[in-house]
């Protein structure tokens, strides 16, 4: 029988079109600066329990500008967590929001957008001024520009919406496609520019105690020379996989001392690899160990909701036992019919038989069946992945579509496997919002994980990815130089 799904948190959703009334200039002119016409748009685009999510929309009603910032204040505390396509500091209640290397120049009558996360206590007002360049946005022209306007057409092409690899990280980037981050795991690096914090935890047999391991600089590799020193003439084992959003959708481990199972964590060191030209650990899974997290409250799409997601895992640490996952399954940890999981499957199983080689592949876990294509069928476009690192992807609009893709996680782009329509009995999905990393949904109460797999990096995101999006994403990985 299928269980139906949970009731899905409902989102707050706000939208502020501000045409403010405040005339005249505040602090310095810029050289570049607007003459006394611009006008914003904050949208609060989704709001969770002391979190939410904006996005802002400036446009240029006065000369052409080169560069920009755009200031403004928080009333009631709120502070900025994460951005996109912008560099923004803060200090105190006072934000700056200025542009990045491909979205400086904004002509007269042009607009330009970012985005942010950010954390909140009590009440979450808009703001209510801002200003560009100095000059007070008040929705119209005050004062007619100075300079003559280009007589050429303006540029027909809009600044990229998804950022190139460099500074930012994959949350970055689907941010700025427009399917922020719900969950961000890695043990090898941040997955945000801005990231500082805490990656993983290990845990040491000698004495028991626990050391969380963060990376080296925000947006950085980790930090494993805190573990080698940590774990030296022991061994270590993680206990916990953290969220880089603010969702808290920390991964912990199927077993005694961990969330509850039967299952064990993994050893911290069996796997040490490059990454940012920096040494880090892997998450290697020799079968016997899982990690869980219900997350149908903080985030994780449920229902028939898009999602996608992507992980970094490896063709060369791979077999057939049931079943290395990553992404959405069932809060009751229990088998709960078609539909109820939507997570990457990366194996060498055969779930239908018929298939073609002896993989690994990338597959679709929608629970009751490992899915090649759109059908129970052998998809002849699958093939096999059996690099040292591989990048999967996976999105499903919910109702009607999904799309499998992979890749060398070294070099190249995605190689799409199928896109198309959900299996029959798949429509409308069932997602019940837990995160699953390292087995299949009905495990591990009661019962062993058989997989074997690696893990280095993933995210799950609300919404179904673009294309660009999902390409950028993966020359970032490829940027990120895994050796």
């Amino acid at each position: 029988m299928t269980r139906p799904p949970r009731p899905r948190w409902a989102f707050l959703a706000t939208a502020a079109a501000l045409t403010l009334t405040t005339a005249g200039l505040t602090g310095t002119q810029f050289a570049s600066a607007a003459a006394a016409g611009c006008s914003v748009t904050y949208t609060v685009s989704s709001s969770w329990s002391g979190g939410f999510g904006a996005n802002v929309s400036v446009t240029n009603l006065g000369d052409p500008v080169s560069s920009w910032r755009l200031t403004w204040n928080f009333t009631a505390g709120q502070t900025v967590t994460q951005y996109w396509n912008t560099t923004l500091t803060q200090t105190g209640a006072a934000v700056t929001a200025a542009n990045v290397s491909y979205n400086g120049a904004i002509p007269t009558g042009g607009s330009t957008s970012f985005g942010f996360n950010g954390a909140w206590t009590g009440n979450n007002p808009a703001p209510t001024s801002f200003a560009l360049n100095g000059t007070t946005c008040t929705g119209g022209v005050s004062t007619p520009p100075t300079t003559t306007p280009p007589t050429s057409t303006p540029p027909t092409t809009p600044p990229p919406t998804t950022p190139p690899p460099g500074g930012d990280g994959p949350c970055d980037i689907y941010a700025a496609g427009g399917t922020p981050c719900v969950a961000a795991h890695s043990t090898t690096r941040a997955l945000f520019r801005a990231y500082s914090g805490r990656l993983y935890q290990v845990r040491r047999s000698s004495d028991n105690t626990t050391r969380d391991i963060t990376t080296l600089s925000a947006g950085g590799p980790a930090n494993a020379a805190a573990q080698d020193s940590f774990c030296a003439n022991t061994t270590c084992v993680i206990t916990w996989i953290y969220d880089q959003t603010t969702r808290g959708n920390n991964l912990g481990y199927q077993g005694t001392g961990g969330i509850g199972g039967a299952v064990q964590p993994a050893v911290a060191n069996r796997e040490s690899v490059t990454v940012g030209g920096a040494k880090a650990y892997s998450l290697f899974i020799p079968g016997n160990s899982s990690y869980w997290r219900d997350g149908h409250l903080t985030g994780v799409p449920t229902g028939s909701a898009p999602e996608g997601m992507y992980m970094v895992t490896s063709g060369t640490h791979v077999n057939s036992g049931c079943c290395f996952d990553y992404g959405n399954s069932e809060t009751t940890r229990r088998a709960d019919g078609a539909g109820a999981m939507d997570a990457i499957n990366f194996s060498t199983s055969c779930w239908f038989g018929g298939c073609s080689g002896s993989g690994p592949w990338v597959q679709a876990d929608l629970e009751w069946g490992l899915y090649p294509g759109g059908s129970s069928s052998w998809n002849p476009n699958q093939r096999a992945f059996t690099s040292k690192f591989v990048t999967a992807t996976l999105k499903n609009n919910g109702t009607s579509r999904f799309a499998i893709k992979g890749s060398n996680a070294q070099s190249g782009g995605l190689y799409t496997l199928y896109d198309g329509s959900l299996p029959p009995g798949y429509s409308p999905m069932k997602k019940q919002g837990a995160i699953i990393l390292g087995s299949g949904g009905d495990c591990c109460i009661d019962n062993k994980n058989q997989s074997v797999g690696t893990f280095y990096e993933g995210a799950m995101v609300a919404g179904y990815p673009s294309d660009a999006t999902e390409n950028a994403v993966q020359a970032n990985v490829v940027a990120a130089g895994y050796r």
